[in-house]
This record gives C-alpha cells, sequence and structure tokens, in this order.
C-alpha cells in the first residue's frame, strides 16, 4: 500500500488512469499493464466487477513495486473497501459517493476517489475527506459542463472519467483536470490486444503531453 500523498502525487504526474475492468485475469492484466508501462502510463485501477480483480492487482503490484501506482475501483462498500486495502492497494475508486466508504478509506490513509457528478454530490465528498474527486460520467456533458463546475469549484481537484477518449481527453486536461480516467477507449473489456492497448497509450501520452505544454515529450 502506497501513502496516499504519493499515490496522488504519482497520477498527477502522468495525468492518466488506465482502467482494467471486464475479462482481465492476472496474465491477461500483466500482459496489458506492460504494453501501457512501456508508453509511460503507471497508474492502474482494476474494478470489483473484473474477473479476479484482487489477484490481478497483486500480481501487477509485484512486477512494478514503486515504480506504478495500482489501486481497485467500483469499490462500493465498506468491507469491500477494507478487503482491498488489505490486500495492498493503493488507491480507492468508487462510481458514486459513500460518506461511510470514503471516510473509512481516508481513516485508513489510503488515496480515496469517490464518484461524483453534482456540485451537492462533489462539495460533500470534499467535506468527508476526498483529496481527489471523480467526476462522472463527464465525457457525455462535454468539457463545457467541467468548466461550469470549475467556477466556483477551482479549489478542488479532480479526475475527469466516463466517456473519454483520444478526442476529448486534450481538452479536460487544459481545462484543469489533474487526470482523466478510461477503460472503453484504452484498454477495451479483455479482448483488445497488447499492440492496440500500446499504440493508444501511446497516442494519450503524447496529446497528454502536449495538452500540459511538454511537446509530446514522452517523460
Amino acid at each position: 500500500m502506497m501513502e496516499s500523498q504519493r499515490a496522488f502525487h504519482m497520477l498527477e504526474e502522468s495525468a492518466l488512469m488506465a482502467g482494467l475492468r471486464g475479462d482481465f485475469p492476472p496474465q491477461k492484466a500483466l500482459a496489458a499493464a506492460d504494453a501501457l508501462m512501456s508508453a509511460k502510463i503507471n497508474v492502474f485501477e482494476l474494478t470489483m466487477n473484473s474477473v479476479q480483480p484482487i489477484d490481478a492487482m497483486q500480481a501487477i503490484k509485484a512486477r512494478y513495486g514503486e515504480g506504478a501506482v495500482v489501486g481497485m475501483g467500483t469499490v462500493l462498500t465498506v468491507a469491500h473497501a477494507k478487503q482491498v486495502i488489505d490486500a495492498g492497494a493503493d488507491f480507492v475508486v468508487a462510481p458514486s459517493f459513500s460518506r461511510e466508504v470514503t471516510e473509512f478509506v481516508v481513516k485508513s490513509g489510503v488515496l480515496m476517489i469517490p464518484g461524483a457528478l453534482t456540485p451537492t454530490e462533489i462539495v460533500e465528498a470534499w467535506k468527508a475527506g476526498a483529496h481527489l474527486i471523480k467526476l462522472f460520467p463527464i465525457g457525455p456533458l462535454t468539457v463545457e459542463y467541467f468548466k461550469a463546475i470549475r467556477g466556483p469549484l477551482g479549489h478542488l481537484k479532480f479526475i475527469c472519467n466516463g466517456g473519454m477518449t483520444d478526442e476529448n481527453v486534450p481538452a479536460f486536461i487544459k481545462a484543469g483536470a489533474v487526470a482523466c480516467g478510461m477503460a472503453n477507449w484504452l484498454t477495451g473489456d479483455g479482448s483488445m490486444s497488447p499492440n492496440m492497448i500500446q499504440q493508444r497509450a501511446q497516442t494519450l501520452r503524447r496529446l497528454v503531453d502536449q495538452a500540459r505544454g511538454r511537446g509530446g515529450r514522452i517523460i
């Protein structure tokens, strides 16, 4: 388990969180992680509604150690939060906000990323101790919604998820997102080849670096 501030800073540096949702048992998850790491994407979110998610998370952590940030998503209960933290998750993600889950994870010293979409949900998540909030599902609402949210809530940190592709990620980064999280376009459901994952990851790495004014330089 990684200290929460370190996990946050590594996510902030990457600006991309790769989701592995679906048929990603340990060997498939490792192949996908290898492809992503080759493109300098080193933040991985396994999900509880996938195949052998805890085993897959631990396999990636064992291979990459402190060189990667590996956490668990779709964590909806305190029982599941405790299970994944005990298994070594570097962060915990949810598609929605639960005060009980958020406070439990924060008190455990792990980076908690609850999901929220409305101003009320966002503020409640922040008050519960969330240092980073997952704006979900933001893609269909476009970057204009994100800009409107950040008007009064610009002091908060957001990761934008849901409907993210190579076409809209740069706009969200330019608009102030700490990072964007994506699964479907980037990694698929477990049937996408590692070569395709690598190609898409390289495209995203270049676009995000350009959006941050780094000239597409691989970092």
